[in-house]
């Protein structure tokens, strides 16, 4: 018997996307009342989150392995009913902006999710970003877990990155096959039970609520330094650790020039998102908000 249909919020990383789980994570109890199964990581302390999906990233993919792992990750949610699925990590890592690579194994990874859920993709959800924001909050991320480059030595990188939104667009299409895709605008995200509307255009709104807490809140440029003086030293931070620079340097909001786009750099880099976002819009098949 095929799978029952699936609704996937592909995220993307740095627009909200553990804030949407964690709305996942306080309607759980209504959404499933209604019918609904629903499947998402436990990233930033999200009590409920159990998913654990790992697609292919390498240029060495054994593509029916891949299929085989992703299906028995989604086992526990195959019970007959709808899925809302919320994973940012569907169209891969961060870190290769770093190396001028604009998510370069998305294809891979969502082939490998067609092949294990064998119900229709009833719907996915896309949010793009401003390349120049998206870059600067992904560098930032990644700078409080490792020691960085300064960010002047990758800024060509972010630059001259081989492909952008539309190429991902497309990509995901291909692959997931969808009866819809979404892409929604940053700006246009609007708030987590607006982008579950968005998600799921027939889910009755009334009676969820939004998260009363912050997650995934970002480190500020004081912490930010703090923490590569450690990473650059060797020193590994435990999580009390990490927690202690974190929360010491959090009412300290000087901007002291972690990661920054000359304004020239970030003419550039909104120009082309604002030709990107044109080109989505012009695309077949696709819904652009």
């Amino acid at each position: 018997m095929a799978d029952a249909p699936i609704f996937i919020h592909a995220g993307a990383h740095r627009t909200g996307t553990s804030s949407f789980q964690l709305c996942l994570h306080d309607n759980r109890q209504a959404l499933d009342a209604m019918g609904w199964t629903t499947a998402y990581p436990g990233r930033d302390g999200i009590p409920s989150g159990k998913l654990a999906l790992r697609l292919p990233s390498g240029t060495r993919i054994d593509a029916d392995a891949a299929a085989a792992k992703a299906s028995e990750t989604l086992e526990p949610y195959r019970d007959g009913r709808p899925v809302i699925l919320s994973e940012e990590n569907i169209t891969g890592r961060m870190f290769h902006f770093m190396q001028g690579q604009f998510y370069p194994f998305a294809e891979d990874r969502c082939r490998a999710l067609r092949t294990a859920w064998t119900g229709p993709v009833a719907h996915v959800l896309l949010v793009v970003r401003p390349y120049d924001e998206l870059f600067v909050s992904a560098y930032r991320k990644r700078a409080e877990d490792n020691a960085m480059p300064d960010f002047s030595e990758v800024k060509d990188s972010y630059l001259n990155v081989d492909r952008g939104w539309p190429d991902l667009v497309g990509g995901i299409y291909d692959m997931l096959q969808p009866d819809v895709i979404t892409v929604v605008p940053y700006a246009s995200r609007g708030s987590n039970v607006d982008l579950l509307r968005r998600l799921v255009p027939d889910l009755p709104v009334d009676g969820l609520v939004e998260p009363a807490r912050v997650v995934n809140k970002s480190a500020t440029d004081a912490a930010l330094m703090v923490l590569q003086e450690h990473y650059r030293a060797d020193k590994t931070l435990s999580r009390a650790e990490w927690t202690k620079v974190i929360n010491a340097h959090t009412d300290d909001r000087e901007a002291r020039g972690i990661a920054e786009f000359t304004a020239e750099e970030k003419s550039y880099l909104s120009a082309r998102y604002a030709s990107d976002l044109k080109q989505i819009e012009w695309m077949q098949h696709i819904n652009f908000v």
